[in-house]
């Protein structure tokens, strides 16, 4: 299921593809203000609420939130991403069987740092996306570097690696 994004998240992205494509050479300093806006975020969670997923180490489910209200939710995580004390919980930790018999791990964050990272997939998407383009068929988006980049007034975070490969 693929979701239409808000007006606005919308316009942002095109701005961003706009000037990623215009001067591929530029560099974005200043992303992550983009990351901690409520529209950005709302946006996130809802592409999250799609996903599904169990809830993480702290218990809390999609209906937890929404029970509480999604809104004064939003806003205390908008208040710790602007103030800077955000900062990401342990994963949980489950074993999931494979083909083979065996077990493999699986971590599972929870839905405060899913929602934050989708965030910041929203806010980078459209640049990495405009400048791999024209290099191949294939898109290889290496998130990591440019969440890295964004997030470096804190350097408690740990953020781990993840490629994302999508096919034209």
């Amino acid at each position: 299921m693929s979701l239409k994004p808000p007006e606005k998240v919308e316009k942002l992205q095109r701005v961003l593809r706009a000037k990623a494509k215009e001067s591929p050479s530029y560099r974005f300093y200043q992303l992550y203000d983009k990351v901690w806006r409520e529209d950005i975020l709302l946006w996130a969670y809802q592409r999250c609420r799609t996903n599904g997923g169990a809830a993480g180490v702290d218990g809390q489910s999609f209906a937890d939130i929404e029970q509480q209200g999604v809104g004064p939710w939003l806003s205390e995580l908008v208040q710790e991403l602007r103030n800077k004390t955000y900062r990401p919980a342990a994963v949980r930790r489950v074993w999931i069987p494979k083909a083979d018999g065996k077990q493999r791990p699986l971590g599972i964050p929870t839905i405060r740092d899913r929602v934050v990272q989708m965030a910041f997939v929203i806010v980078v998407e459209p640049i990495r996306r405009r400048r791999t383009y024209s290099q191949s068929n294939t898109l290889t988006v290496r998130i990591t570097t440019l969440i890295k980049r964004s997030v470096r007034c804190n350097p408690g975070w740990t953020v781990a690696t993840q490629k994302l490969s999508m096919r034209t």
